[in-house]
């Protein structure tokens, strides 16, 4: 028996999964998983820990923590996913009692699609702000500013001059600026008085603000023509959306690098500060930044996966893309800090004091430095287009995530025919939901989602996702299956990963989470204990799933003991299409059922088209159960 799904004696057939579908090819899947991984952290998170964390000296926490955590986890959801062909619920057929992580995982994906996609929109505000000859944040003579308000560039320059006419012209805004005890830049108050008109509270809505409501219908129209045929539809998008980033981060690093100071910027970054990898909170940042920046837990992983076609080397290509993650975040701290590095030069201040991370970053500092160079518009809707393209590759596979659990638990002919449908009703009702973050208070809330939403409880969700597959449905049973898909079995350092080391990391993420655990502010703002109240409720609502399907599967479950109810090991009731095809051999055995069936001797019979196969039994299926029998065998 072959595993490139050719049976002896026939021509091969097509692994395709007709019911579910399949991605039109693998470099689709590879791209979507990139611009999954990829997303806006990678700019506005990973340069910030790098220089707080040592510089160069972090890259080697960052890089053990991708080695022994990183790709083992993204490898085992891959495999997961693909072996089962099915979503984040679906797979836990394994053990039916803990598909409470499923449900987790749905749950931490609607939290961050809800303002993850807000973000976008006020990536979307910037960008059509940005189309004009003048940017409005470079000037401090507008209607929303305050006295307070210093710019960079000075209220005559003119910024399609050549670079040394800038320069020339920031005399006096540069000498206002250092003489100022405390700077507030034009483009922090255009993000805080006109694009957010910020109110003083979180629980202090006010007005809906209309242009960002407009922008975030925008982003949800786009999410759901991409994703209106599923992955056959968003895998022909992610040709762009997952490339194109690299193509505009490529054009501003050139730029930034040949400005005055840049070097600087880029030295701040990455000068090894070595006494600090002797602190523990630096290889906890590394280990946070690997495991948040790559998706882990979200169910986006196995739901992407779970189109691939069985037999494909998943392998392969998570290594691939955790590697292109990491790199890009490396890259990107290049592009960011060599203009961090050429705005300092300018204000004559150190490099710490104009560097910022998250929203502070993308929507405050980076606007800011690109007022300073030529042509800045085209620079700034560069950056913004790039913003963009980052968040909807993530945002493509939070709603697919989604989607694609409803359409497996439901399974009927009808959900499957009119997977749009239900596409279209997730996006209207996740548009909906994130219309409070449009308010005036948006930031606060938008803010509390991300800091608490998806924390803690994404590393409980990861650990005993780990814990059920290794320790309940067991590791033998495990590799066995990857080995049957893959033609290969797992690396010895990827089952020692898997039981051993990643567990391990992933419990030091959780200790490390808890003890750094800081109550959320925004600037100045501290956040009231009720609103962290409510984010505590956000943490725990996906986490708490767990035990709560648990304990209901086991009082609706017949059997005194769990090998009797069947709750710890379960079995897929039909096989995917690629693996029957695959695993199969020609039996001549008659009959009209296409359903899977056994036999008295351990042996399943499955009608596919027109033939008859005999096939072996396989773990996720039936349980621990006989290895392959051979061609000569079955004869």
């Amino acid at each position: 028996l072959e595993f490139s799904g050719a049976v002896p004696g026939e021509s091969v057939k097509k692994d395709e999964n007709s019911r579910r579908g399949n991605w039109g090819n693998q470099i689709e899947f590879v791209l979507t998983s990139v611009g999954y991984a990829v997303g806006l952290g990678n700019v506005w998170r990973f340069p910030y820990l790098c220089y707080r964390n040592g510089g160069g000296a972090f890259m080697l926490p960052y890089f053990i923590m991708l080695v022994f955590c990183g790709i083992p986890l993204f490898f085992l959801e891959l495999s997961f996913g693909q072996f089962a062909s099915l979503g984040c619920l679906g797979v836990w057929k394994i053990s039916p009692m803990f598909k409470g992580v499923g449900y987790g995982m749905m749950v931490v994906s609607t939290y961050i699609g809800i303002y993850y996609n807000v973000v976008i929109c006020i990536a979307f505000y910037y960008f059509f702000m940005s189309m004009t000859s003048l940017l409005p944040w470079t000037y401090c003579n507008n209607p929303w500013n305050t006295p307070d308000c210093s710019g960079v560039v000075g209220s005559g320059s003119q910024l399609n001059g050549s670079l040394a006419n800038v320069t020339s012209s920031l005399v006096a805004g540069v000498s206002e600026a250092v003489n100022r005890s405390k700077r507030t830049s034009p483009s922090e108050e255009y993000w805080k008085h006109y694009v957010l008109n910020i109110s003083d509270d979180i629980g202090n809505f006010g007005e809906v603000r209309l242009p960002i409501l407009g922008c975030l219908a925008i982003s949800w129209v786009v999410v759901f023509l991409c994703l209106i045929r599923g992955v056959k539809s968003s895998g022909k998008v992610v040709y762009f959306t997952a490339t194109f980033p690299y193509v505009v981060l490529t054009i501003l690093f050139i730029r930034g690098i040949t400005l005055d100071g840049a070097i600087n910027g880029i030295k701040y970054y990455l000068t090894p500060q070595w006494q600090k990898v002797l602190d523990a909170k630096v290889w906890g940042d590394a280990a946070s930044q690997i495991f948040y920046s790559l998706g882990c837990a979200w169910g986006g992983l196995i739901t992407m996966a779970s189109y691939n076609k069985f037999h494909n080397n998943c392998f392969r290509d998570s290594i691939i893309i955790s590697i292109t993650n990491c790199a890009t975040s490396v890259y990107a701290g290049f592009v960011i800090f060599s203009i961090l590095g050429f705005m300092a030069h300018h204000l004559n201040v150190p490099v710490s004091e104009v560097a910022d991370h998250g929203p502070g970053l993308a929507f405050v500092a980076y606007p800011e430095a690109l007022t300073l160079l030529p042509i800045s518009p085209l620079w700034s809707l560069l950056f913004f287009f790039m913003l963009i393209l980052l968040g909807l590759g993530t945002q493509f596979c939070l709603l697919e995530t989604l989607v694609t659990a409803v359409v497996d638990e439901i399974g009927t002919d009808w959900i499957i025919r009119n997977k749009t449908v239900v596409t279209l009703s997730v996006a209207i009702v996740g548009f909906l939901l994130g219309v409070p973050l449009t308010t005036r208070a948006g930031i606060y809330w938008l803010l509390l989602m991300d800091n608490y939403a998806a924390s803690f409880s994404l590393v409980i969700i990861s650990c005993i996702m780990c814990i059920c597959v290794m320790y309940v449905y067991g590791h033998t049973n495990y590799f066995k299956d990857v080995e049957m898909m893959l033609g290969f079995p797992p690396p010895l350092f990827f089952k020692v990963c898997w039981r051993f080391i990643s567990p391990l990391i992933i419990s030091f993420i959780l200790i490390f989470t808890v003890i750094q655990y800081k109550p959320i502010t925004y600037n100045d703002y501290v956040y009231p204990g009720w609103s962290l109240g409510i984010g505590f409720c956000m943490a725990l609502s996906s986490v708490i799933c767990i035990p709560i399907y648990a304990i209901y599967k086991i009082s609706r479950s017949p059997g005194a003991t769990f090998r009797e109810t069947g709750l710890l090991h379960g079995h897929f009731t039909s096989l995917p299409t690629g693996l029957a095809h695959s695993l199969c051999v020609p039996h001549p055995y008659q009959g009209s059922s296409e359903s899977w069936e056994r036999e008295k001797h351990g042996v399943g019979v499955l009608k596919v088209s027109t033939c008859r196969y005999r096939c072996s039994p396989f773990s996720v299926v039936l349980g621990p159960l006989p290895k392959l029998v051979s061609v000569s065998a079955q004869h």
